[in-house]
């Protein structure tokens, strides 16, 4: 049972970022903030988590030995609202992590004019070695932990890597046994007869897939006629080539943990999505696997990364083929390869703006949930193309008049919000 339970885990399968994530990101604020002219006050408020909490999770192991686990939560700036998150359980979790990706967060909302501001969360630990009742008594362990922080019109928590819907419904339970009444506004992410949102688990996948459209065209390109490599093959990864292949795209070639294909004719995706398992692998199935370091560099005219923190660096960036990079995960790029691809005339649709889908539709659930009125499908994916559409709009032409990267573009648009915000305050 215990090895089925494990199997169970569903998630992006993604390592974390590394360690000068949140220096880099403090840079862009930096560069951001100078250009639309805020005092350094504004930099020193805003380049740091306004509150950050860790945690220590006694949990009873299923083999009776009790284990302590460290947990996080921060929240970037409330400035324009409740701020807003995921959690993510992985063994690599660090604080500088879990803040560079509640500014993140703040970016992704202020872009996409959500009243939310940034937060994150995250739990040292492999879930891939524990049991679905190990992962329970974490989940609700953590929420006991920083109940006192969180709530619906406080910090509303959502899944991110190794985690999903059902954790999500643990952490709702005992949020509202907590707090003595039902409150499914507290969390995003649950099944949908626990008050989630239809369209939610594909909404990120969708997000990309729209920008990707829109950055086409921008180039006057046309959906039918790109050529797409997708690396990483779990939840988004998985769903970017079945969104893709359904809009007339060939997908040339995707890729796992476990490396690679490509065929220049374009993938069989249906088949291969039958072929995938629960950690979104399938390369284990197949022949002519080859590295990740090849796959990243093969002809095509969209790349997705989807998976790997700094996979496109100052050692490959060169090699590109691609005309068009669509971040789908987390800081994909470096800063020094980002350069590069903006000075070869690559398009790069930074992550901020290209997987902003997820919270995006998570915004819709807690709409929903406060309201008591439930959406289609169909409303709830046309209400995220038109913001995607709207957004990534934005970024280009805000690229165009600083006459900036648009990453540096998502970032000035981003920020100004809480800046704002902030200023009318009276904070700085």
């Amino acid at each position: 049972m215990a090895n089925l339970n494990k199997r169970l885990i569903v998630g992006a399968n993604m390592p974390a970022p590394s360690e000068n994530v949140l220096t880099n990101t403090q840079k862009v604020i930096r560069d951001a903030l100078d250009r639309l002219g805020y005092e350094s006050a504004m930099y020193d408020l805003l380049s740091e988590p306004m509150r950050v909490l860790t945690v220590q999770i006694p949990v009873r192991m299923d083999d009776g030995r009790t284990q302590v686990f460290t947990g996080y939560r921060a929240q970037h700036n409330d400035a324009t609202g409740p701020t807003k998150g995921g959690v993510r359980f992985h063994p690599d979790v660090t604080l500088d992590e879990v803040k560079a990706l509640s500014i993140w967060m703040s970016i992704k909302c202020g872009i996409f004019n959500l009243p939310y501001g940034g937060a994150k969360g995250g739990i040292v630990c492999d879930p891939r070695t524990m049991s679905l009742a190990e992962q329970e008594r974490l989940a609700r362990g953590y929420v006991r932990a920083i109940s006192q922080i969180v709530g619906p019109a406080k910090d509303i928590p959502a899944p991110d890597v190794y985690t999903n819907p059902q954790i999500m419904s643990w952490m709702y339970d005992e949020y509202s046994h907590i707090r003595e009444y039902d409150s499914p506004g507290f969390i995003t992410g649950k099944p949908l007869v626990l008050g989630g949102s239809r369209g939610r688990e594909q909404a990120t996948a969708l997000g990309v897939c729209i920008a990707m459209r829109e950055a086409a065209h921008h180039l006057g390109k046309e959906v039918a006629d790109l050529r797409i490599l997708v690396q990483g093959f779990g939840n988004v990864g998985s769903n970017v080539a079945r969104i893709a292949h359904s809009m007339g795209a060939k997908v040339v070639g995707i890729s796992d943990a476990g490396g690679g294909v490509y065929n220049e004719s374009g993938l069989d995706i249906p088949a291969l999505l039958e072929m995938r398992d629960s950690f979104g692998m399938v390369t284990t199935q197949l022949s002519n696997v080859m590295s990740n370091e090849d796959f990243l560099v093969q002809p095509c005219d969209v790349l997705i990364p989807a998976a790997l923190e700094n996979q496109i660096t100052s050692k490959n960036a060169n090699d590109i083929k691609a005309s068009i990079v669509i971040e789908a995960a987390n800081g994909p790029t470096t800063p020094e390869a980002d350069e590069i691809l903006q000075q070869r005339g690559i398009l790069v649709v930074p992550d901020v703006l290209a997987n902003a889908g997820g919270v995006t539709v998570s915004y819709f659930e807690w709409v929903q949930n406060n309201q008591g009125f439930y959406w289609t499908e169909d409303e709830v994916n046309s209400r995220l193309e038109e913001k995607m559409v709207a957004s990534v709009q934005q970024i280009l032409d805000t690229a165009e008049r600083y006459q900036v990267s648009p990453r540096l573009a998502a970032y000035i648009v981003g920020i100004r919000p809480f800046a704002e915000a902030i200023r009318w305050r009276g904070w700085v």
